[in-house]
């Protein structure tokens, strides 16, 4: 048996609410603009524009209730909360309605974002990889089975920052729905256990900087928390 020329990294994984189990994390996409008006306080028409997708690495997952520092490369740090689909079936080419079949769990999620170097990338359509895509990006808190709560078609999203509501929406206010999402993610890639969706974020991003907490929380799924340290 041949050997790896360095020690191989064992896959991130995450809590599972009452389980000493752990989700392994495959891959982790995330969906572009599907909460109305954070389209447009982003510049944009929600009634033109289609779902779109970016990824995110495993490799730069930090779990709720860590303290990150600062990143590199930006003045314009931003939070995003958003709901999580965590994927336990292969899902390929699936429509809407069958969606749901493919899907284990749910859980809160913050996409930061380097919201300077996402401005400098639209305007020169360039990837969004530097600014969506860097160590501590893909903050995830404990995942809770559909098999416990059902799958949530409504409910409050909403994120604090050192106490001051910063955003706050219902699920139902989401462009495209998670069957849809899934749907729609499934005509491109083959789905499989262990892929992680964020679904968009609602209105109401903005800066964060360094002593900063961050508390969230979307009703019936769960909780999340992050404190930003100093500078890198």
């Amino acid at each position: 048996m041949s050997e790896t020329v360095f020690a191989s990294i064992a896959p991130a994984t995450l809590a599972v609410r009452g389980s000493s189990q752990r989700y392994p994390v495959r891959r982790i996409f995330c969906v572009g603009k599907n909460y109305a008006a954070h389209v447009r306080e982003m510049g944009g028409d929600p009634a033109r524009e289609q779902p779109f997708f970016f990824a995110k690495s495993p490799a730069h997952i930090a779990l709720s209730g860590s303290t990150v520092p600062y990143p590199p490369g930006t003045h314009n740090y931003h939070h995003e909360i958003e709901l999580v689909v965590a994927i336990g079936k292969t899902a390929w080419r699936v429509a809407p309605e069958r969606a749901l079949d493919g899907i284990w769990g749910y859980g809160c999620g913050l996409d930061m974002t380097r919201r300077d170097l996402q401005a400098k990338a639209k305007e020169a359509g360039h990837p969004w990889t530097f600014a969506k895509d860097f160590e501590n990006a893909a903050v995830l808190g404990e995942l809770v089975p559909a098999s416990a709560i059902g799958h949530p078609e409504r409910g409050a999203i909403e994120l604090k920052v050192n106490g001051e509501q910063r955003q706050h929406a219902d699920l139902n206010n989401m462009i495209w729905s998670v069957p849809e999402i899934v749907a729609n993610l499934s005509q491109h890639y083959h789905l499989q256990p262990g892929d992680l969706i964020y679904t968009g974020t609602p209105s109401g991003v903005g800066p964060v900087v360094p002593g900063n907490r961050l508390s969230g929380r979307i009703e019936g799924v769960g909780e999340i928390a992050l404190s930003i340290g100093p500078a890198v």
